[in-house]
């Protein structure tokens, strides 16, 4: 099914013809009947290079149908036809035909261009062919995939890839031409725009239910009742000699109940009943080579309702149906009928190990495909493509048969390779992937922390095994690596290296050392290979001794282990240590940390001395470094200048510099010294020669020294990951060498401490990065390369900045990551003494004690269902997951949050003074709902979507039936694509310099690129389709701009979730899109749903929210909404005081808005006050001659005069009564064009008139802005300066 999908999806998606670098005139897509969009392309005389062929067109002959056309490319196999033909209306009855051109069968597996008369214009014939067991169970799979594509309980229970999107029902299918039907006329008076009473600003109800509104296309219109295997499979020998495959038994609608053989020739209904067998055919046995036919001629409530759905099904858009690379779980769902269902209980029971039906006769065997397609050839674009597309297929599949296997190991359904040993040493084999449990067997851990350090290693190791495979160096193999957290165990899951269970470990590794140093051995193949990792692994070659005082030299940690396996490939394993210690969480006697890390408490004890610097953090540090190198250069350049003069070449400052390069080395180097631009070039060219030249080459040795390269000659900074390993030893020559690198690793620890984390605040305040949720956080944390053990250090940081004020949203977000990731870490032991009939009891116990506010939650133990107290009690804990103990119902609440506490002050050294939910609550600012959802995504739970009572004192919120399902949380390596990765970075770098054309052929290019490695789905195609739409809605093509990000927010609901940050986000940017298309209503109703979502995930104090409710309020504003408009602006203005500052351009802009409603409601008093305020803003910050400023001023002008004329007109009417002369009033409603404008100015988009003298103006425009940034003043963009994108895109 998934092929299915991504094929189509690719023929969907991808225009025919691939053109790298082109300027299309208008790639304008012809539709056909289905869905393919087929791009012309004229190209102008720029290179041009061709990867596929223009696609042309044949007809199609399917038996029953009119001949239609078909839009096909050579590129495509015969194959890729049969799934479109799967998927049409008309022809998706059908699996088991042939395609034959002139009476000739087609190969399945040919190119379209290898097939001799195959041209535009051809006949295909569809010719049913005679049915095997294999096809004959393809063929009733995929009409019961039919008969379940509206339904979303897959996506519900997390299987298949499916995922679930709401976008649809906010917008009623209407967006782009669609939407156009209604009529244009004056559509005002007909929009319901009040919102509910929960997404007005200040509700302080958070309900659950809205989270997934209901879609009238999931009432499934039914089609059959029942349709499963007949017990009577399989046929007896006679009947199979009659052709006979399979029984199947149905119950129509009607309540008709049938029995069908599946037959070499098709289906037909036989004699059978439930307790007699009689094979032989009904009269009339309604033969039909499809299930379908044959239905639809028994049962017309099938055939009516199953046109009806297949209707709705090819109306989907497809992003809403096609399977995604990697699953993603809801953790939440309603209540789902649980159906019979053939299919889904025939692979339950058979166990497909992993998706054999693909591939005949065998399991799959996972090293061989990762290897093989790491060993594709990469030496052109199209060669790299291919290799790309399978190395991200391969990891997709194997992705998520690890995570099966993992699931049924900790479920106790897999036997173990050594089943003697007790529970937590054991190993398992399932469909060729090697699993072993996260504990510290055989005291392998010991010294380092034993558990801790077992749970610790493997993400450790993750991450090495995705940094070893970024690099790529051919011949170099890892294993595939995924890491599974589910019920409380951490299962690793590895492809298994050839021949390695045949052998033992110790005569195998021929590199590195399997006792943590006490052994080492070393090879000349792998010391060759791993040094091309060296460099942009940043790792030093470097020599340890083994136990008999040998040396070996190694290019590695010690724990990296080199085995050939019976292939003849080089593997390295255990990379755990691929990156340096982090000093700051590993005490080492005698060693002391620099003052800036001892300023905050470093260093400190952590569970396990496996805490490393994340790769991220190495490379800043390192680039870091690079700055100082060339400052240090270029000062000494100076000094020999001004030496020059006198015969001095002796230098003091060289000390000088290098004592202040460890710390002070920032801005106040820069601003000190005139004319060091120059020096810098001139350091710049000298670095860059050969260093002949006695005097520059003494210059780079010293400035060399000083930032701690490791080679006289050149900036090169690399670490050794051994030093600070218990048990590893170095040669005496190399004393200096480790001492250097001791010097480089605490720098390196004081650097995150005084760099890292004051530059992430930074990045807070000027709200250039803005955590929502505790995933944003994280990787907010991440790409600095701050681990995530130092939020408490970062929380810290922050109380301690002076406007902690304006950073109280990143504190609640923080404070409540590390609440619910402590109790992540108490949920892992608790629940792995749970056996598994009380699992939803344990979980539900376990949430109540965290969030509900009834103080003494009584755990129910299951005895209820199954009361047998005879238990054999001797066969204990044979499985991971086979608890056996009540222990877990004696947790209390008061105990759960002592724990939390303790437990955020050992393993976060932070702390809270919190002794129940409801104290943290009031203490912070939190929502329980945003706990919950917090607690439900860490730890894999999933709930019945409901209204929770979380603050009942009388009872608890949840009970065991609230638990649906839990899920496991899986780690894996994330393939790139490269290719397409630099087209869109390239694409934004000439976006951002002004060149849009340019930009967005090179981004159309990227997105190309994209769906040829990853399918249609992926997070980086989202934002490559968000990027696109603000381009197309930049250069003034709204329709198409509408229709990408329509793509962008399915995806990301798809591939991210229906809440992720990034979701709420692309449902505001369509918003926008919507009310410039005229469709006001559809955007109000996106709006809504993004509040709703703000509200959910992070509550209403968040300077994101200020931006949303200046969108909603201004959409109101234009329909004339006034009030409901002014609690929106007032509650923006309210939130961008806060977080902006009261004299911040953005609180002007804020006043200007909710003055012009007030103006609208001729409340001219109020409208002149908040006018007021913004003009002294901008009078503040821009000097009267801005133009903001005279703006201002003018339309305080015109409010007065519009004041006094009110005035006046009341005065008549009280002098006059009645019958007074009225000057009419000019009362305005505002005209849709000047709120899109204020839409577009709060939105941070600017449109550009492009000719040449502007492109001019906005390169200089562009400088002048980054001047301004520079000085922390560019927060409003004038509205006529021409500009491009305001907001950074993210990268991801």
């Amino acid at each position: 099914q998934t092929s299915t999908h991504s094929a189509l999806l690719l023929r969907i998606n991808l225009p025919k013809s691939l053109i790298l670098i082109h300027h299309t005139e208008e790639a304008e897509s012809k539709q056909d009947g289905n869905g393919e969009a087929d791009g012309e392309e004229e190209s102008t005389e720029q290179e041009v290079i061709v990867i596929q062929d223009t696609g042309f067109t044949v007809k199609i002959q399917a038996p029953g149908t009119e001949p239609f056309d078909l839009q096909v490319s050579p590129q495509e196999m015969v194959q890729e036809i049969h799934q479109v033909l799967m998927d049409r209306e008309d022809t998706c009855h059908r699996t088991c035909f042939s395609l034959q051109l002139d009476g000739n069968v087609l190969d399945n597996f040919a190119e379209l261009k290898s097939i001799e008369g195959l041209q535009e214009g051809s006949l295909l014939k569809v010719v049913e062919e005679p049915y095997t067991v294999r096809e004959a169970r393809i063929h009733v799979r995929h009409i019961r995939d039919l008969l379940k594509s509206l339904d979303p309980s897959d996506a519900y229970n997390g299987v298949d890839c499916n995922s679930l999107s709401f976008l649809s029902i906010f917008t009623d299918g209407d967006l782009g031409d669609s939407g156009k039907r209604k009529k244009k006329g004056n559509e005002l008076e007909q929009i319901d725009c009040t919102p509910p009473e929960h997404i007005l600003p200040g509700s302080k109800e958070r309900p659950l239910v809205p989270l997934q509104p209901q879609n009238k296309d999931w009432k499934p219109m039914q089609c059959l009742k029942v349709l499963t295997m007949s017990g009577w499979n399989p046929p007896p020998g006679n009947r199979k000699m009659h052709g006979d495959l399979m029984y199947l038994y149905l119950v129509t609608v009607e309540e008709r109940h049938v029995s069908v053989t599946a037959s070499t020739r098709g289906f037909y209904l036989n004699q059978s009943t439930t307790y007699t067998f009689n094979p032989k055919p009904a009269n009339p046995s309604f033969l039909s080579h499809s299930l379908v036919e044959l239905l639809s001629q028994i049962s017309p409530a099938f055939k009516k309702n199953f046109t009806a759905l297949q209707k709705k099904r090819v109306q989907r858009h497809p992003f809403e149906r096609i399977a995604t690379p990697f699953q993603v779980y809801s953790w939440t769902a309603p209540q789902v009928d649980h159906a019979m269902d053939c299919v889904r209980a025939e692979d339950a029971y058979t166990s497909r190990l992993g998706y054999e039906e693909h591939i005949p006769g065998q399991t799959r065997d996972w090293n061989e495909e990762l290897q093989t397609t790491r060993e594709l050839p990469r030496k052109n674009l199209p060669e790299r493509l291919l290799r790309e597309r399978a190395i991200f297929k391969v990891h997709s599949d194997f992705a998520a048969a690890a995570t099966r296997g993992a699931m049924a190991v900790i479920d106790g359904n897999v036997m173990a390779i050594n089943p003697g040993e007790e529970t937590r040493m054991q190993m398992f084999i399932w469909n060729n992937i090697f699993f072993s449990l996260g504990f510290d067997v055989r005291d392998h851990y010991r010294e380092l922390g034993g558990d801790a350090a077992a749970h610790a290693a493997p993400t450790n190791d993750l991450n090495g095994v995705r940094a070893y495979g970024a690099v790529d160096v051919e011949g170099l193999y890892t294993l595939g690596t995924v890491v599974v957290d589910y019920r409380g165990y951490r299962v690793t899951a590895q492809s298994i290296i050839p021949g390695i269970l045949e052998r033992e470990q110790e005569q195998s590794v021929i590199y590195g050392s399997i006792d943590f140093g006490k052994t080492v051995v070393s090879h000349s193949k792998y010391l060759e290979l791993l040094e091309k990792t060296s460099r942009p692994l940043k790792v030093q070659r470097h020599k340890v001794l083994n136990e008999k005082n040998d040396v070996a030299e190694l290019c590695s940690s010690v724990e990296c282990k080199g085995i050939i396996g019976n292939d003849g490939r080089h593997y390295i394993l255990d990379l755990l240590r691929t990156f340096p210690p982090d000093l700051n969480f590993l005490p080492v006697d005698g060693e002391e940390l620099p003052p800036e890390s001892q300023r905050y408490g470093f260093p400190r004890q952590h569970r396990h001395r496996l805490a490393c610097l994340r790769q991220e953090l190495i490379e800043a540090f390192v680039e870091h470094r690079y700055l100082l190198f060339m400052k240090m250069a270029a000062l000494q350049l100076m000094q020999q200048k001004a030496n020059k003069d006198s015969n001095k070449t002796d230098l003091p400052a060289i000390t000088e510099a290098s004592e202040m390069s460890t710390e002070s080395n920032g801005k106040e180097l820069d601003e000190s010294i005139p004319g060091l631009a120059q020096a810098k070039e001139l350091a710049e060219t000298l670095v860059a020669e050969d260093g002949s030249d006695p005097k520059s080459r003494e210059v780079v040795l010293n400035a060399c020294k000083a930032v701690g390269s490791i080679s006289n000659t050149s900036f090169d900074i690399r670490f050794n990951p051994d030093i600070f390993s218990p048990g590893v030893r170095f040669p005496e020559e190399s004393t200096e060498d480790v001492q250097k690198q001791k010097q480089l690793l605490k720098d390196a620890a004081a650097f995150l401490v005084s760099g890292q984390v004051p530059s992430l605040i930074k990045d807070c305040l000027d709200h250039s990065t803005l955590p929502m949720d505790g995933a944003t956080l994280t990787e907010a944390l991440h790409q600095r390369g701050i681990n995530v053990r130092y939020l408490g250090t970062v929380l810290e940081f922050v109380e301690k900045t002076p406007a902690k004020a304006q950073l109280e949203h990143f504190y609640r977000i923080g404070i409540c990551e590390l609440i619910t990731r402590c109790a992540k870490h108490i949920f892992k032991t608790y629940l792995q003494g749970v056996e598994l009939s009380a699992l939803s009891a344990a979980v539900s116990h376990f949430l109540n004690c965290f969030l509900s506010s009834f103080p003494d939650a009584v755990a129910h133990l299951p005895a209820d269902e199954l009361v047998s107290r005879r238990k054999s009690r001797r066969r204990r804990n044979r499985v991971p997951g086979g608890g056996d103990n009540t222990a877990w119902a004696s947790l209390t609440p008061s105990e759960l949050w002592k724990n939390i506490a303790s437990e955020a002050q050992n393993y976060y050294h932070f702390t809270l003074h919190c002794e129940s939910v409801d104290q943290v609550v009031e203490k912070y600012g939190f929502q329980k709902i945003t706990l919950l959802r917090e607690i439900s995504i860490k730890t894999g739970i999933q709930i019945l979507i409901k209204e929770y009572n979380f603050d009942s004192r009388h009872k608890p919120a949840f009970t065991e039936e609230d638990i649906l399902n839990i899920f496991p949380v899986v780690k894996h390596v994330n393939p790139k694509a490269s290719d397409a990765f630099h087209f869109f970075q390239s694409g934004q770098a000439k976006v951002q310099q002004g060149f849009l054309k340019e930009g967005c052929e090179l981004i159309n290019e990227a997105l190309n690129l994209f769906n040829n490695v990853y399918g249609a789905m992926h997070v980086e195609i989202c934002a490559c389709l968000r990027l696109l739409a603000r381009l197309n809605y930049i250069m003034g093509d709204h329709a198409e701009a509408l229709s990408n990000q329509q793509k962008a927010v399915l995806m990301s609901e798809r591939v991210l979730g229906i809440e992720h940050p990034n979701t709420i986000q692309e449902y505001m940017h369509l918003a926008l899109y919507c009310f410039a298309n005229g469709q006001l209503s559809t955007a109000l109703k996106l709006l809504y749903r993004a509040r709703y979502l703000m509200l959910m995930v992070c509550g209403e104090d968040h300077p994101e929210m200020a931006l949303l409710d200046s969108n909603i309020g201004l959409v109101l504003h234009g329909v004339m909404e006034y009030d409901l408009s002014l609690r929106f602006l007032e509650n923006a203005l309210t939130i961008n005081t806060k977080y902006h500052g009261a004299r911040s351009l953005k609180v002007a802009l804020s006043h200007h808005l909710v003055a012009r409603v007030y103006e609208s409601k001729a409340e001219f008093r109020s409208a002149l006050q908040h006018e007021k305020e913004g003009y002294t803003i901008y009078k503040n910050q821009m000097g009267e001659a801005h133009e903001k400023t005279k703006e201002s001023s003018e339309y305080l002008k015109y409010l007065t005069q519009q004041a006094v004329a009110l005035q006046r007109t009341m005065n008549e009417i009280y002098k006059n009564g009645s019958n007074a002369s009225i000057m009419p009033l000019k009362f305005t409603a505002p005209s849709m064009a000047s709120v899109l404008e204020q839409l577009n100015i709060i939105n941070g988009i600017i449109f550009i008139p492009l000719s040449q003298k502007d492109l001019e103006n906005l390169k200089a425009e562009v400088q002048r802005r980054q001047q301004l940034q520079e000085l922390g003043k560019s927060e409003e963009p004038s509205e006529d300066s021409p500009l491009e994108l305001e907001d950074k895109i993210p990268i991801d």
